[in-house]
This record gives C-alpha cells, structure tokens and sequence, in this order.
C-alpha cells in the first residue's frame, strides 16, 4: 500500500471513531486518538520520501549540468 492511500486509510477510520465520539462513545476517543498517531507517522513518511525526491531531483540536476 502506497504511503498516500494509507494516509487516506487512516483520516477515513479517525472519522468513523471521531463520529462515534461524539455520539458520546468514551472508547472511541481512545481509537481516535490512536489513528490521529498513525497519520502523523504517515504523514512524516511522507515528508521524507518527498524530501528525498527533491534531494535525489537536484543531485541529478546538478549532475548533468
């Protein structure tokens, strides 16, 4: 699973927990707050692979120039 999609996986089952939350659901808070951890270690994958894009796009560059 591409790091985007499982991104995507995740906001999608924080909003189902969030949801039942709200609907005064005490343990879904804890799921909740367990996928709002998971997308931020996603979202820090994600940043590193873009980052190591950019580094890999202007080693190339420089390269070649």
């Amino acid at each position: 699973m591409d790091l985007l999609q499982k991104l995507e996986s995740e906001l999608e089952e924080f909003k189902t927990e969030y949801a039942k939350f709200g609907r005064g659901n005490k343990t879904a808070g804890t799921r909740a707050r367990k996928y709002l951890q998971n997308i931020k270690s996603v979202a820090q994958e994600l940043r590193a692979s873009i980052q190591g894009t950019k580094k890999e796009e202007s080693t190339k560059s420089e390269t070649t120039a």
